[in-house]
């Protein structure tokens, strides 16, 4: 029986730089990095040196909504458009999981399984894709909406197209494609599938126009803490992502979505939980808080309060900036991100300016300190089931990102819990995941 503890899994949360708001303007931080192809390249290079399992690519359908006042601060503004990027990313690496958003609320099914399909096999199985809803309401009125569809509606939908996506994956068996030169047959017509779905939301007759992805499905990634967002993942993620602060929080999510999954009949650890972290690294204690005290100072209150409005669903600017958070109503946004602000505010007594300025630069669990104290903290939430790794986020770009992978990889490589070397050549061999069965072609 193997003795060997649990590996640490890691993703990079890239957005496609980093999340802080300060980030851009931070000595030494690359301020175009956002729209900089060699900076992207750099730091994917960068990342799988760090054997990283996967670059994950957050993205909008909508510039932020939030006034032009805060707007004209963000770095995030403008960004590339992840399937544009990600295959370019995919030719200067090898084993770096590509991960990226695609909307169930904006986008049709085929499109999805198409893309992500083509993106699995130009990077040889690295492609995952990040199942989001769009919480964004300015989304909407992008594509012909007036208004947002509601919340657990968005999801009822997602469900579905979660269905038709993988059913266009398996139109091909894995050996349709003959390619018999001899005879001058390409393909075996008993081996192609037409999908021919008809359902509530959508009505896709298939087959899709591309072979079966090299992973069988790119990986499934699963975003949402809500009710309806642990029962989705529940069924069909197999990596989720979440914003959990504390040791005890982790633990009860993890419990909870894995103790969904088993009900269901799927093994516990054919899914990989990984809240993001928001790690900044110093040689001493000191150097990491004056680090993110000095990230901070670059956050403006325009800025902050722009955030916190977004993050409660509710505009608050109106309100006292030194007085505390008022009683916030319920609104069509993200229910886990308002409930989280609101919980803060009261555990931490903050006044509206202190919430701005923490949810302005970075809100969510914070490890900042020295290599041994962060290789701590992780081994702690990995050991103790609060989660399975991380989606790492960097304080600024590149220097956040090098002090990982030069000062934090080698401890956890030494305390035996993270590779030294890839297992295998496609992101699901790397997390530990099996490759689904087709459900039309039983091998």
């Amino acid at each position: 029986m193997s003795t060997q503890p649990r590996q640490l899994r890691l993703g990079a949360f890239m957005r496609p730089v980093t999340i802080h708001t300060g980030a851009w303007r931070y000595p030494g931080a690359y301020p175009d990095a956002n729209f900089n192809f060699a900076h992207m390249k750099r730091f994917a290079q960068t990342l799988e040196r760090g054997r990283f399992d996967a670059f994950f690519m957050a993205d909008h359908l909508a510039v932020l909504n939030m006034p032009v006042a805060s707007l004209k601060r963000s770095h995030t503004v403008t960004s590339f458009e992840p399937m544009t990027l990600l295959p370019a990313l995919a030719a200067v690496t090898e084993h770096l999981g590509l991960i990226a958003t695609a909307s169930t609320t904006f986008d049709a099914p085929y499109h999805v399984a198409r893309r992500f399909a083509s993106l699995d096999h130009i990077s040889g199985g690295r492609a995952g894709w990040n199942l989001v809803t769009t919480s964004n309401p300015d989304a909407a009125l992008n594509f012909g909406l007036e208004e947002h569809v509601e919340h657990d509606e968005r999801y009822r939908r997602a469900r579905e197209f979660f269905d038709v996506v993988t059913g266009l994956w398996d139109s091909w068996a894995d050996d349709a494609l003959i390619r018999d030169v001899e005879s001058g047959i390409f393909f075996d017509p008993d081996k192609l599938h037409v999908l021919d779905h008809k359902g509530k939301y959508y009505s896709v007759r298939g087959p899709l126009n591309i072979a079966r992805p090299v992973q069988g499905w790119p990986v499934i990634v699963q975003a949402g803490s809500s009710e309806a967002g642990r029962q989705i993942a529940a069924e069909t993620a197999e990596a989720v992502f979440t914003a959990q602060t504390t040791l005890e929080q982790g633990q009860s999510f993890y419990a909870d979505v894995k103790g969904r999954m088993e009900k269901l009949g799927r093994p516990r650890d054919h899914m990989k939980i990984l809240p993001a972290a928001f790690v900044v690294v110093g040689d001493t204690l000191d150097e990491a808080l004056e680090k993110r005290a000095r990230l901070d100072t670059f956050v403006h209150y325009d800025s902050g309060i722009a955030s916190l409005s977004i993050a409660l669903g509710h505009d608050v600017s109106g309100f006292d900036p030194d007085g505390p958070l008022p009683e916030i109503p319920e609104s069509n946004a993200s229910r886990t991100s308002r409930q989280r602000v609101i919980e803060w505010a009261e555990r931490d007594k903050l006044t509206i300016r202190q919430l701005a300025q923490r949810i302005g630069g970075y809100s969510g669990l914070e490890m900042v300190g020295t290599p041994t104290m962060i290789a701590d903290q992780m081994e702690a939430w990995l050991v103790g089931e609060g989660s399975d790794g991380f989606n790492v986020m960097f304080p600024y770009l590149p220097g956040g990102l090098d002090d990982f992978v030069d000062k934090v990889v080698p401890e956890l490589q030494r305390r035996g819990i993270f590779r030294r070397e890839y297992e295998g050549a496609t992101l699901r061999e790397n997390l530990g995941l099996p490759r689904p069965e087709n459900r039309f072609f039983r091998a």
